[in-house]
């Protein structure tokens, strides 16, 4: 029988904290063996379980009740079988030598001990499919590098404190590196995505040297390749809809985002402004969720390939249609071969480019959105790039736009946060300082999250938090002092601390702030 901690994580989550990472595998397979409509997403981590939920179909009240119930039924200490994997791996890494020196063993002892170990998947994050190992077996505990590298190639095996893991694409790590798996870490075709997903049991194969060759993971084409290698380039879509001429700062595919993958490191991703692309498909008859463009500052412009109907919310700049001012929120025909051009806004960062029928772009995990911290989805769109328009129209075009209108304010901007779950990490004058000061988006802003200039908020506690998950809109205090706010691209678990969580309807105003935008936090109004 588990008896979690119920801690808060904003206004549409729970962290449930336990005792051991036993104790969050039974918990977690107790969740989601039974769980009841609403609930989007079950997250394991090193000592908590995550809980993410739709607060209209399931109450956050509703929802602590089933978790403490699912974690008192007897059933809960008994985990499902779990499927177990064996991995080849060449111990080829760089940082072999060395990792064995500061442990204090011959580096062929270490192999033998990391090899003969029997390993099991803790949790989830950083990546897509980058599984953390956990081992009775394994007695080390190895500090990671002093200056993470800019590039770990895919199927690097690294060490970094009690954890073993391999990287499933190439990414930045600070992971010792000691080998090369040439095994397809993350499929996002597959039936199941991650091969190393939470409790499975792993055995590494030691490969002869000679094998190492073998051990470099083949690329292959995928509807999940990079702005990395992993995100789908320039793909020529056989249904005709729009050609890009110039695509701005940045322009990507998004919709409404991915749901239940947070648990094998894939992020939420989606528009940052969700109620601009629901209004910019509520002014064209199309689903709320359809595909659109996403464009960040401005800048974009692109041909019709046949007639269309478009519509452009968000940000606010100059828009021409055909060489003509036109104006935002409102639906336009698009005649064949004429130029809809976004200038740069002047005010807010993001605008919501929609076309009647939704785009129709590969499905990734449920959702066409492109996802660059992860590699899913398209990439960021590129001059010359064909976009396909589809049929997903839920019915005719308004004859008036569904709601006022007007430029996004991003001078100043007032958000509501809730709880989050580690305020007792910080002194009792942070929370305060949080609320009372003005603090300055910085210009290290993008999809991932935005840094946030001001006053220190100082800690209560030192030390490092074991791993937990993350939700959008949290704010991770790093030992600076100064948080930072995640966005839908931001990572599924994170070892900062949150002090507090924006509000849902928060999410979509900071996704307007520029940098040098001035915030200030209140409280959460009370529900009526």
């Amino acid at each position: 029988m588990l008896t979690p901690r119920v801690r808060p994580m904003g206004d549409r989550a729970l962290l449930l904290e336990v005792g051991s990472l036993d104790d969050v595998l039974n918990l977690h397979s107790a969740l989601v063996a039974s769980p009841p409509p609403g609930v989007l997403d079950v997250v394991p981590a090193a000592r908590t379980v995550l809980v993410r939920v739709n607060p209209g179909v399931l109450p956050l009240t509703a929802a602590r009740a089933w978790a403490l119930a699912s974690a008192a039924e007897p059933s809960a200490g008994a985990v499902a079988e779990p499927a177990e994997v064996e991995l080849d791996i060449v111990y080829d890494g760089q940082d072999l030598p060395e990792t064995a020196r500061v442990l204090g063993v011959a580096p062929d002892e270490l192999v033998r001990r990391h090899s003969a170990a029997r390993w099991r998947v803790a949790f989830s994050g950083f990546a897509p499919g980058f599984g953390y190992l956990v081992s009775d077996d394994w007695p080390f505990d190895v500090p990671r590098l002093d200056s993470p590298r800019t590039r770990v190639p895919a199927g690097a095996v690294g060490l970094a404190g009690s954890f073993t893991g391999a990287y499933p694409r190439e990414t930045p790590g600070g992971w010792r590196l000691i080998g090369t798996t040439p095994a397809r870490l993350f499929d996002p075709d597959a039936a199941r995505p991650a091969l190393l997903a939470p409790g499975t049991l792993v055995r590494f194969r030691p490969l002869p040297a000679r094998d190492a060759l073998r051990a470099a993971p083949q690329p292959r084409e995928s509807s999940a390749t990079a702005a990395s290698p992993g995100l789908a380039r320039g793909r020529q879509s056989s249904g005709r809809g729009l050609t890009v001429r110039e695509p701005g700062l940045l322009s990507t595919v998004q919709d409404l985002g991915r749901r239940g993958a947070a648990s094998v490191g894939v992020a939420e991703s989606g528009a940052l402004d969700r109620a601009a692309l629901r209004t910019a498909n509520r002014l064209l008859g199309n689903p709320e969720g359809a595909a659109g463009i996403e464009v960040t500052m401005g800048g974009f412009a692109a041909v019709a390939q046949r007639d269309l109907w478009v519509a452009v919310t968000g940000a606010w700049g100059e828009l021409r249609l055909d060489a003509r001012a036109v104006d935002p929120y409102t639906a336009h025909r698009w005649p064949a071969g004429t130029e809809l051009r976004l200038g740069w806004f002047s005010h807010g960062a993001r605008a919501y480019l929609a076309v009647r029928g939704g785009l129709d772009e590969p499905l990734v995990l449920g959702s066409r959105s492109t996802d660059l911290m992860a590699g899913l989805g398209r990439g960021p769109l590129r001059a010359g790039d064909a976009v396909a328009v589809g049929a997903e129209v839920a019915g005719p075009i308004p004859v008036a736009p569904p709601a006022a209108w007007g430029m996004p304010r991003d001078d100043e901007l007032e958000l509501e946060l809730a709880d989050g779950p580690r305020s007792d990490w910080f002194e009792p004058d942070a929370r305060r300082t949080l609320f009372e000061a003005v603090w300055t988006v910085s210009s290290d802003a993008d999809r991932i999250g935005a840094r946030l200039d001001g006053p220190e908020l100082r800690r209560a506690r030192t030390g490092e938090l074991a791993s937990e998950g993350m939700v959008p809109g949290a704010l991770q205090v790093p030992p600076s002092g100064r948080p930072t706010v995640l966005l839908a691209d931001g990572p599924v678990t994170g070892g900062y601390p949150v002090i507090a969580v924006l509000t849902d309807a928060a999410r979509d105003l900071v996704a307007q702030a520029r940098p040098g935008t001035r915030i200030r936090f209140r409280h959460q109004r009370p529900s009526p």
